[in-house]
């Protein structure tokens, strides 16, 4: 890694620990890490997602080279890790992967989440060839049915031949990257599948499969897609409503490393800000660095170590939860 980003890597984690510890607002250095929005289009309706229910209050549209550019010109001597996701599906905009070449040739370790509908044989060929480090594909069913119920529009049969594409892909390009991860989010309908997507991820050959827990938004009173194995559920029943398992501790790594660039280019302090409710700056007219130090972001996380239980987004925020890997 280069000298730069692994000073500014020591600086970050010492000032975090350091806030954790005095219980005061210190903060050095620059993101760690980023994520930026390729568009918040998509093509599937998922119950539980902004994108999937069209229910955005902020702008819908796609991610410009220019705003992109912006954005690696602040952030590439100081972060070394970026993901293209936030909200939608990110090969919808044509110009993704031109955006994961430019993060490349920047020696960013890049990342992104897909439904697989839009890996094709060309895209898949594409994928590898720029350079991406790691992509998630989103399955979360072993059968049509099972898969439906959730990833509405969708069809399974897309995401084995996407899958097989980008393999075939890899192997017929002699690359070792983009190290792919099949997702698999457990929902009540989908929970007795486990065995069965464990299987079907060895017969594609695939690097590795993330069994996750399910974000449901409206979780006190219960939801019927919640799973029934308490294991594979983010919450559990506290008298007569159910809460989140983890502890919301007043700090946040996350506030400290990393953040979110929407593809309009407003900053959010994470991923769990998915209408953008707390925009901490624009890139349109401000540096990153203005962005990163000034007064709202400090204030957002001076509100943070006071009490995250008094933040909305923080009430639903899976960090310190586990996801299962196979």
């Amino acid at each position: 890694m280069h000298p730069a980003r692994i000073g500014n890597a020591l600086k970050v984690i010492s000032s975090y620990y350091l806030s954790k510890i005095t219980k005061k607002t210190i903060h050095w250095g620059n993101p760690i890490s980023f994520s930026i929005e390729p568009t918040t289009s998509c093509n599937l309706r998922c119950p539980q997602c902004p994108s999937g229910l069209r229910s955005f209050s902020r702008p819908t549209g796609m991610l410009g080279m220019s705003v992109f550019e912006k954005a690696i010109n602040d952030l590439h001597k100081s972060s070394a890790y970026v993901t293209f996701y936030f909200q939608g599906e990110p090969y919808l905009n044509t110009q993704f992967l031109d955006m994961v070449s430019l993060a490349s040739k920047h020696k960013l370790y890049s990342a992104t989440s897909t439904n697989a509908h839009y890996l094709d044989k060309s895209n898949a060929e594409k994928t590898v060839k720029s350079g991406l480090d790691r992509l998630i594909i989103s399955i979360d069913g072993t059968t049509q049915d099972t898969y439906g119920k959730y990833r509405i529009g969708g069809k399974l049969e897309k995401v084995l031949e996407g899958t097989k594409e980008l393999m075939d892909a890899k192997k017929r390009l002699k690359s070792k990257t983009p190290h792919v991860i099949w997702q698999f989010i457990v929902f009540s309908h989908n929970e007795h599948q486990l065995e069965d997507v464990k299987a079907l991820a060895k017969i594609y050959k695939i690097d590795e499969l993330a069994i996750k827990s399910a974000q449901i938004y409206d979780y006190e009173t219960g939801n019927e897609m919640m799973p029934i194995n308490e294991e594979f559920s983010r919450y559990k029943i506290d008298g007569n409503e159910f809460k989140i398992k983890n502890k919301l501790l007043n700090h946040c790594w996350r506030l400290w490393n990393s953040c979110v660039i929407t593809w309009d280019g407003k900053i959010v302090p994470c991923c769990f800000d998915k209408d953008g409710t707390y925009r901490l700056g624009d890139l349109n007219n401000m540096s990153f660095e203005q962005i990163w130090k000034g007064p709202a972001y400090h204030q957002f996380r001076k509100q943070i170590i006071k009490g995250r239980q008094y933040i909305d987004i923080c009430k639903n925020c899976s960090e310190g939860t586990s996801v299962w890997k196979n």
